[in-house]
């Protein structure tokens, strides 16, 4: 089987089911991030193959769930109202990720002030897809008549686990925090 289709070529998609939509249908953006999101903690854990620390291996672990369940909210989105989907996000899914940013909030300073994106380039990319799930999240908005409310908050609770993570994985491998300028010096 070939990869192109050539059935997009006129700026059409196919949801679950075979509706076409145009690229720019909202549905489309929406899990279109969330398949960004996805690639850039394929990132992350990527930039994290030759690092050690304590908790790595987990992190390894939630993160392959995470990454599964993203592709879940992913079909969801992609499914058009009134039609059955085949996975789902469920509660367990939400209350994972909460459990685990109790977890790795215990091992971090508290934090008094906002800090700027960046770190390790492992923090950084769990940064960067923070900002890329907050976009699927504003997208997944305009459809929540059409979606699982469970949707929107496993999208919502997924940009806190990926800021908790960045600065897990910055704590541990020495890159620390950097603060907003405070426009004193």
């Amino acid at each position: 089987m070939r990869i192109y289709t050539k059935t997009g070529d006129k700026g059409t998609t196919s949801l679950i089911y075979g509706q076409r939509v145009s690229k720019n249908d909202i549905r489309v953006e929406a899990y279109g991030s969330g398949d960004e999101a996805n690639s850039m903690i394929g990132l992350a854990l990527s930039h994290l193959k030759s690092e050690y620390f304590s908790g790595k291996e987990k992190a390894e672990r939630v993160f392959h769930k995470v990454q599964t369940d993203l592709f879940h909210a992913g079909a969801e989105l992609a499914t058009p109202a009134g039609k059955e989907v085949k996975w789902t996000i469920k509660v367990e899914d939400i209350t994972f990720m909460e459990t685990q940013i109790d977890e790795w909030e215990a091992d971090l300073t508290v934090l008094n002030n906002f800090i700027l994106p960046g770190g390790h380039p492992a923090g950084a990319a769990f940064h960067v897809a923070r900002t890329v799930v907050r976009r699927a999240e504003r997208c997944a908005v305009s459809l929540s008549d059409e979606v699982n409310p469970l949707v929107l908050i496993y999208l919502n609770r997924l940009s806190d686990l990926l800021f908790v993570a960045a600065r897990f994985v910055n704590h541990h491998l020495g890159t620390g925090e950097q603060p907003l300028h405070d426009g004193k010096s």
